[in-house]
């Protein structure tokens, strides 16, 4: 049976292997292999692709057209490429995957964290602007809750306790459970955003509605977006909003807070694996030898 790479995904959207996956990971998934199927090699769009004569060499020179975006978009688009072709060979529609006979490239651990002003700039910015208001509000999530950027774009209004003033969060890598408290300042947003959005599901969804329902904010839109509010607001180029994450888990350490309570908020089960999320400071070492010095006087 001849079939090519569209044909291929649509099979694997009906799946267990698909529909098993969390909503957020089948629209990062969704968007990855539009990217895929999109991607020209040798003039061929590969969409069109016969499964059976994509070779390595093929899939390979696909790979290089994604690194032009960026070594972790390239992988992330290869990953998904590789799920799809192991749906294929279980099927019996192919019998070797040509995305898993090269080595992807590695990327180095970012270390990138804001100060507290380049925040409140950012805020300041988006919350000036009604088109630009809900990329605040995924942005102050995630930065007061040290959550991932994706989770908070995907979060809907029953994960929150209005009453009790909790979030209830199931998160979409780990699954890992986390009720963290909302403060204030915050819950006012969301209570303002549950009387403008709450006859839908999304928190923060991309403000302007689509075939007459709202959507959440596509990878590609929030990335973009975010980087018009930065530019508005004059940050350095070389700030993420993934990289709000490590920014907060890095003031817990700064402010003293023990690994346990860190992990509580991040969800992380190993201490390892919140190491990719500090950073060295001046701060934390002074705080460090402060202690030490104020635990010898007691001696």
């Amino acid at each position: 049976m001849k079939m090519n790479l569209k044909e291929l995904s649509e099979k694997y959207y009906l799946s267990s292997d698909f529909n098993s996956l969390a909503d957020k990971t089948k629209v990062d998934y969704q968007y990855c292999c539009s990217r895929l199927l999109d991607t020209k090699v040798d003039g061929n769009l590969m969409a069109k692709m016969c499964l059976t004569k994509l070779n390595g060499a093929m899939a390979r020179r696909g790979y290089e057209v994604w690194l032009s975006r960026g070594t972790f978009s390239a992988n992330a688009i290869c990953s998904v490429a590789r799920k799809i072709y192991s749906f294929a060979m279980e099927m019996g529609y192919a019998e070797t995957n040509p995305f898993s006979t090269f080595k992807r490239k590695t990327t180095q651990v970012r270390k990138v964290v804001w100060t507290k002003e380049q925040v409140k700039q950012f805020l300041d910015t988006s919350y000036s602007k009604f088109r630009w208001r809900n990329i605040g509000l995924i942005v102050q999530m995630a930065y007061e809750w040290c959550q991932r950027v994706g989770d908070m774009r995907m979060l809907e209004f029953q994960n929150i306790d209005f009453d009790k003033q909790i979030l209830n969060l199931e998160q979409s890598k780990r699954r890992a459970l986390v009720h963290l408290p909302i403060s204030d300042s915050l819950l006012e947003m969301l209570q303002q955003q549950r009387e403008e959005f709450g006859f839908q599901k999304y928190v923060a969804p991309y403000p302007y509605p689509f075939q007459g329902s709202y959507k959440p904010y596509s990878l590609t839109r929030l990335s973009k977006v975010a980087r018009d509010v930065m530019n508005a607001s004059e940050l350095p180029k070389e700030l993420r909003i993934a990289d709000l994450r490590r920014t907060g888990t890095t003031e817990m350490v700064e402010a003293g807070v023990s690994m346990g309570q860190i992990m509580s908020v991040t969800g992380h089960a190993n201490p390892s694996s919140v190491k990719p999320y500090m950073k060295n400071t001046f701060a934390s070492a002074e705080s460090a030898l402060t202690k030490r010095e104020s635990y010898g006087k007691s001696i």
